[in-house]
């Protein structure tokens, strides 16, 4: 990626924008052949068998960040298996979080089989061979994370079988806030720039049923909160310290330890909503101030020297080069 005062690039070029692949514009006899061979680059390789007919309609949403993938996944009914052929062939070396939206789905692993329904994560090792069924058609986010990464956020070297958990609102908070911190990712209207070592904080509490350090798990929902309240002028660290359920002083503490405190931490998240906002430039009447008012921001002066401060050209300049 350019660097931000990279003045030969595009200005837009330094937003990591979403690709979509999908099968409907191929002939039926190409569909599933086109689907495997992207999955196989994208996310991890998969035999892929359709259950209604020969074709086999589906679309995926890809955005690769610095270590980890995540994708959105549509698709017909469809079974997709990865034996241990397959997993000899094309080892992934990776752990993936599947977050189901929409359809019941079977999910078979070492000699177990279990029925995974919507509002349920998997995290599971894709080198373990299994089998998933989508009879009711398939909508779910996907999270594919180097072992390397996972290991060394978590200690584990792999997940020895699937760990199936629910999400729901009264359920995990942590498997919550990575289903909305991955969605906002990846949605087709003003996607919200993922926050990779929140994401990779959130996976490793998920992996380990909370047995990480108390620091990350208080950290990550730290981070959950600031997300969900981004566009809130009155954030602030007393306010995020309460949402988290910790004080202000270990709030301080472990921002601290990753070399940030909180009011720069939501200076930056804010500041990478409104490059990506004005970069995909979706409405050409939004103003410069309007973004930065949607990105909690009270002053537009102060929005424009942070700007410029942070990305080495002004807002203006963004929003113009992002124009059709």
């Amino acid at each position: 990626m350019p660097s931000a005062g990279d003045a030969s690039a595009p200005l837009v070029a330094q937003v990591r924008r979403p690709e979509v692949f999908e099968t409907k514009r191929l002939s039926a006899d190409a569909q599933v052949e086109a689907w495997e061979r992207h999955n196989a680059s994208a996310l991890v390789a998969l035999s892929c068998r359709p259950i209604d007919g020969h074709g086999f309609d589906a679309q995926e949403v890809n955005l690769q960040l610095d270590e980890i993938h995540l994708a959105r996944v549509r698709a017909a009914r469809h079974v997709v298996e990865r034996p241990a052929s397959l997993v000899k062939e094309m080892p992934a070396r990776s752990i993936a979080v599947y977050a189901s939206l929409r359809g019941e789905a079977i999910l078979e692993c070492a000699g177990r089989r279990k029925v995974i329904r919507p509002g349920q994560l998997i995290v599971c090792d894709v080198d373990a061979p299994f089998l998933r069924g989508f009879g009711h058609g398939l909508e779910e986010l996907a999270i594919k994370v180097p072992v390397s990464a996972f290991t060394a956020r978590t200690g584990m070297a792999s997940m020895p079988t699937p760990l199936v958990l629910d999400a729901g609102r009264d359920q995990d908070p942590h498997g919550r806030a990575l289903v909305q911190m991955v969605g906002r990712a990846l949605r087709a209207n003003d996607p919200v720039p993922a926050d990779e070592n929140a994401v990779l904080d959130l996976i490793s509490v998920i992996a380990t049923a909370g047995k990480v350090s108390l620091a990350t798990a208080h950290r990550a929902a730290a981070k959950a909160f600031i997300e969900d309240h981004l566009a809130d002028p009155g954030l602030s660290a007393p306010a995020v310290a309460a949402g988290a359920g910790i004080s202000e002083r270990h709030l301080s503490r472990l921002f601290a330890d990753t070399g940030t405190s909180v009011p720069r931490h939501i200076l930056a998240r804010r500041l990478e909503l409104a490059y990506a906002m004005l970069a995909t430039g979706s409405d050409p009447s939004t103003r410069t101030v309007d973004v930065a008012e949607k990105c909690g921001f009270t002053s537009a002066s102060y929005f424009s020297q942070a700007f410029r401060k942070r990305f080495g050209v002004a807002a203006g300049d963004v929003r113009r080069a992002a124009r059709p």
